[in-house]
């Protein structure tokens, strides 16, 4: 059984407003900068690609990997991140 970290549970109880890219799960400062310097500044713009790719899991993960690097279990953070709000917000 995977449990979620503080960093999940804080990003899908609420909306998401402005909230930067690094408040997502699986997304810290070195990532973040990553995809801050190819545009991708706050979570809202993440989740558009994430929507874009049609909550796709395989897709997002490889964009995930191929736009900043992330390893699997980043992927899965945030991949499973932006799911759980999309099921709770759209």
């Amino acid at each position: 059984m995977s449990s979620t970290s503080q960093k999940h549970k804080e990003f899908v109880a609420e909306p998401m407003g402005e909230k930067p890219v690094t408040a997502l799960a699986g997304i810290g400062e070195a990532l973040g900068g990553r995809l801050e310097s190819k545009g991708f500044d706050k979570a809202y713009v993440v989740l558009g690609q994430f929507l874009v790719l049609k909550k796709e899991e395989e897709l997002f993960r490889d964009w995930l990997k191929d736009t900043c690097g992330a390893n699997s279990k980043q992927q899965k953070d945030c991949f499973s991140c932006l799911k759980e709000w999309c099921d709770s917000f759209l």
